[in-house]
């Protein structure tokens, strides 16, 4: 995928949590087990995303292949105490899950 136009959400359950997706397909493929973790979305930002994109926490690349692969890329808070840390699962590229 060279680019596409990218809406992210927010958790308001978890702070610092995020889904980016394509516009398009919205949360159409994300699992219903990771959105029920993730709580109701709260739409954040729309933008167009490219390889050459700077971004802070991850590369554009990643982001764009997990879009692609998944429908998804969650972005996890940095992690504190571990709360979230199962969450991870969802995260990680894995073949015929997620």
């Amino acid at each position: 995928m060279q680019r596409c136009l990218c809406q992210v959400y927010r958790s308001k359950r978890h702070d610092g949590m995020y889904l980016f997706v394509e516009k398009a397909e919205g949360l159409a493929r994300v699992p219903e087990a990771l959105l029920a973790e993730f709580g109701v979305p709260e739409p954040s930002i729309v933008f167009v995303l490219t390889p050459e994109r700077s971004m802070v926490r991850v590369d554009a690349t990643t982001v764009l292949g997990d879009i692609e692969a998944k429908g998804f890329h969650l972005q996890l808070p940095p992690p504190k105490d571990g709360t979230v840390q199962g969450l991870n699962a969802y995260s990680a590229p894995t073949e015929g899950r997620y």
